[in-house]
């Protein structure tokens, strides 16, 4: 009950003021400490006690992810981290639009730089889960590729695995690196980064929902010659659907949540059918109930995050996601998220199909 409370108690708060006092509350390591369902999954070589995760864009500067795992998440990704600290978009950035359960932000990856996110890392070793770091390019930066390299030579030894966003709408030109021209450039300037490290960690790409077929196809053969390990599918929309309702639906900026979810589990499912088991695949987008993170599976999704959920609903979402999760499962007669990965690879059906299981008594 507290901790709903505590929820409510913070949508009173402006919405960047609420996430500042989510981090540091989890910075302190407060918060409910839920029993989870054990729904063990692996990718890229990596052994995951559960599918959900925390998306980049929470825990910016990586202050908060142990308590963040604490709240049941089996993988917490930090970030996006930027080699050189910048302050980001003018204030307000952040915006509830809360007729439509969802969120416009246009942060703009204030970030307080990668020496400062790097000494964070060193100084908290003793969580359990898997970590990952997302790293992005300044905004002034003359070689955008290259503030890849140095993020990710400062930054992979700490990581269990590194995601490159080149997908935020808030940096200007930043999703021009997601073409033929550039991708290859800043894939070889990531493995570089790592040489650097001295280190070899899974490499996964978070790419944006609004991209074309001929995109996406360029995108999932790029990444699967150069040994990309998985796709993370999707970042927010710079579309606005006609459904919204909410006064503040006209705000520049990434739209995030509910009317992202089925724009970013169509792009999922394209994704997956287009790797065709080469690569892995990660569905973020919309996610806030146990339901939704099972069409992302049954899409064929290896992991689910969320970030605007946590955000909206509060600390103990993880606990129900995954306790509704574990009874979907059940409902199918399956044991293992494993089994019902990608056995309903139409994105439609498949959210009809935990829609209705999730009905069900």
């Amino acid at each position: 009950m507290i901790w709903r409370l505590a929820a409510s108690a913070a949508r009173l708060l402006p919405p960047e003021a609420a996430h500042v006092a989510a981090v540091k509350t989890l910075q302190a390591n407060i918060g409910p400490r839920p029993h989870v369902p054990s729904l063990p999954v692996s990718l890229a070589g990596l052994d995951f006690a559960n599918p959900l995760g925390v998306a980049a864009g929470f825990d910016k500067n990586a202050a908060c992810y142990k308590g963040a795992m604490g709240l049941g998440f089996g993988h917490v990704e930090v970030g996006t981290i930027t080699p050189l600290a910048q302050p980001g978009n003018p204030k307000p950035r952040v915006f509830r639009l809360s007729k439509d359960a969802a969120v416009i932000n246009r942060y703009g990856f204030n970030s307080q730089g990668m020496e400062v996110a790097a000494a964070n890392l060193a100084r908290v070793r003793d969580y359990t889960g898997i970590l990952g770091v997302n790293v992005g390019a300044n905004k002034t930066s003359p070689n955008p590729t290259d503030d890849y390299r140095v993020a990710v030579a400062c930054l992979a030894r700490f990581a269990d695995y590194v995601t490159l966003n080149i997908s935020s709408p808030n940096t200007p030109g930043l999703r021009d690196l997601q073409t033929q021209q550039h991708l290859a450039a800043l894939l070889d300037a990531a493995r570089t980064g790592m040489q650097e490290a001295g280190v070899t960690r899974p490499l996964f790409l978070k790419i944006a929902p609004d991209l074309e077929q001929a995109d996406l196809e360029l995108i999932v053969d790029h990444c699967v010659s150069a040994g990309v390990h998985g796709i993370i599918a999707t970042n927010t929309t710079i579309s606005r659907p006609d459904s919204l309702r909410d006064r503040q639906a006209s705000q520049t900026g990434g739209l995030s949540g509910q009317p992202l979810f089925t724009m970013a589990t169509d792009i999922l499912s394209r994704i997956v059918q287009l790797g065709k088991g080469r690569i892995g695949v990660i569905g973020v987008g919309g996610v806030a109930h146990g339901w939704q993170a099972y069409a992302k599976i049954l899409v064929g999704a290896d992991l689910v995050q969320l970030y605007s959920g946590l955000a909206l609903d509060g600390p103990l979402i993880a606990s129900r996601i995954l306790h509704e999760l574990a009874i979907l499962l059940d409902k199918d007669g399956v044991s293992t998220v494993g089994a019902i990965c990608g056995t309903i690879p139409d994105p439609q059906a498949a959210i009809r199909h935990a829609f209705r299981c999730a009905q069900t008594g």
